[in-house]
């Protein structure tokens, strides 16, 4: 049964792609465009009306680095365009010297947030999350109160343990909760190292159609993937994400399936899972609510 929705609805992780590739160039990270940035684009119009059809307030919309690399261009018009309904998450390359800049750039176009993309499905260079060429930028993003996104699998949980413990102040944020393998069932043993570090306060989850998806698998519900979550990190520091277009389907359907493995929550959990953590992270959506 899909919970009754009492409380508006923010996406923290839907992508946008502009059909203008004059003016926004593709520029993919390693060269490579993922499949589903060239097969299924959605404008920032296309996700606004997908959004109200849904019944989704706002989003933080996250750079896709697949597409556009470290160009945050389209996501800044993005933002810039629907203030009242858009926060903009921006990708640097946090290993270059001018990574600090390039933060302050992206915040005085409007911006939010940082996101540091070392693992996906076209990113096969060696890059690491702990790399100390990287702490300069980690220490900036620090210095002005931002949250850092990060995407990596398990095996790059102890690079992850350095940056929590380097930078206690800096709001990090696991994107899919590094698609743990949950086939087994709860307590979730193969996850083991994942759900240890519930003990950073500074380390909020991205629960996706993914995470969704997957935890449907084996022994495992969706339901009570959730619930293990929730019991090791609160809801106040986990965040729905869509994933949208990324995760194949309407962005109805997408907020659906998670709204359906959210049911047994109470309804202060869906609350802060829906919109009250996202909002936290990211205050620039603390202004105008629209209407869900």
């Amino acid at each position: 049964m899909t919970a009754t929705r009492t409380f508006d609805i923010v996406d923290i992780h839907p992508h946008v792609i502009s059909d203008d590739t004059s003016r926004f160039p593709l520029a993919p990270l390693t060269g490579e465009q993922s499949a589903w940035s060239r097969e299924r684009p959605v404008t920032r119009q296309g996700l606004l009306a997908a959004m109200d059809e849904a019944g989704i307030a706002q989003a933080a919309l996250v750079q896709a680095s697949t597409c556009y690399g470290h160009d945050n261009s389209y996501v800044a018009d993005a933002v810039a365009a629907e203030p009242r309904r858009f926060a903009g998450v921006f990708s640097v390359d946090v290993l270059d010297a001018g990574a600090p800049a390039a933060i302050d750039h992206w915040l005085a176009q409007g911006l939010s947030g940082l996101r540091v993309f070392i693992s996906g499905h076209t990113t096969a260079h060696n890059a690491r999350l702990d790399d100390p060429r990287s702490f300069p930028a980690w220490q900036h993003a620090s210095e002005r109160g931002i949250p850092v996104c990060v995407q990596l699998r398990a095996d790059g949980l102890p690079q992850l343990q350095v940056l929590l413990e380097r930078f206690p102040d800096v709001r990090i944020v696991l994107d899919h909760f590094a698609r743990p393998q949950l086939g087994g069932g709860a307590p979730y043993a193969a996850a083991a190292a994942l759900f240890a570090l519930a003990r950073h306060p500074n380390l909020y989850m991205k629960w996706t159609t993914h995470n969704v998806r997957e935890s449907a698998e084996g022994a495992s519900t969706p339901q009570r993937f959730l619930r293990h979550a929730i019991d090791a990190f609160g809801a106040g520091r986990i965040a729905w994400g869509s994933n949208f277009p990324a995760s194949a389907g309407s962005l109805g359907a997408l907020l659906q399936e998670a709204l359906a493995a959210a049911s047994d929550l109470t309804p202060t959990e869906r609350a802060a899972v829906f919109s009250g953590t996202a909002r936290e992270l990211y205050p620039a959506l603390l202004g105008v609510k629209e209407a869900a």
